[in-house]
């Protein structure tokens, strides 16, 4: 069973990639996977079709587990918690479809790395054997400045104007990596934020986004239940405030 409520702001359209927000008379606009507008949409005055391009620009989106006390892995790193059912697992399926480059910060790449070119051998859960191969042609990028070159479709870049570079007309997921996610909060690099609250308290450990030094508003897009009571809280970073 699920359970989902999606938050749509005045002004705003929901699109292929993004939730945009248009100015204030922009009006409801819907576009298309195509990126065209829909005939009969409603278009006032002072329509802006600047504003669709920016829509369509580069995305990167934070998809992360925590424990309802906002911990990443237990205080001896344990990350025997999550909750990985068939509902979740095919949401999971379906959203990493939607993106174009897998991305890590070095830690959490080397989990991946040493698992996922050998799931089969591994697992035989149905999310793992229907996502491994998914993940092996996957385009990836590693953030590191130690880590020179890597295998498996990957790209390593040493800072995040590199990031950025990439970003401008990509689609990148983010899996995990607090502390790469730290830093592209700190300059604002992250679009959206998909947390899955899953039901423990772990009493300790690492925080889902270490000291990020800044203040940013969020806007509630869409929240949902699945049958294993994980919760998603899926936020848009808020240009406005």
């Amino acid at each position: 069973m699920i359970t989902s409520r999606a938050a749509r702001q005045p002004g705003t359209a929901k699109t292929d990639s993004c939730t945009h927000v248009g100015k204030p008379n922009i009006g409801n606009i819907e576009i298309d996977a195509d990126g065209k507008e829909n005939p009969g949409d409603a278009r006032p005055p002072g329509f802006d079709r600047t504003d669709l391009k920016e829509c369509r620009m580069g995305r990167i989106t934070y998809v992360v587990m925590q424990s309802l006390d906002g911990y990443i892995e237990g205080p001896n790193g344990e990350f025997d918690w999550p909750v990985m059912d068939s509902e979740l697992a095919k949401y999971s399926q379906e959203f990493g479809d939607t993106a174009d480059v897998f991305l890590y910060g070095r830690v959490v790449w080397d989990g991946m790395s040493s698992y996922w070119p050998r799931a089969e051998e591994y697992s035989d859960h149905p999310h793992d054997l229907e996502f491994a191969p998914v993940w092996r042609a996957k385009p990836k990028v590693v953030v590191s400045r130690t880590l020179k070159t890597a295998d498996w479709n990957t790209t390593v870049v040493n800072d995040i104007t590199e990031l950025a570079e990439i970003k401008q007309d990509k689609h990148l997921v983010l899996y995990g990596g607090a502390e790469l996610a730290a830093t592209l909060t700190e300059h604002r690099l992250i679009d959206e934020y998909q947390v899955f609250v899953h039901p423990v308290l772990l009493g300790g450990g690492k925080p889902v986004l270490p000291s990020t030094k800044v203040r940013s508003g969020l806007r509630l897009v869409e929240s949902r239940t699945f049958d294993s009571q994980v919760v998603m809280l899926r936020h848009e970073l808020a240009a406005d405030r």
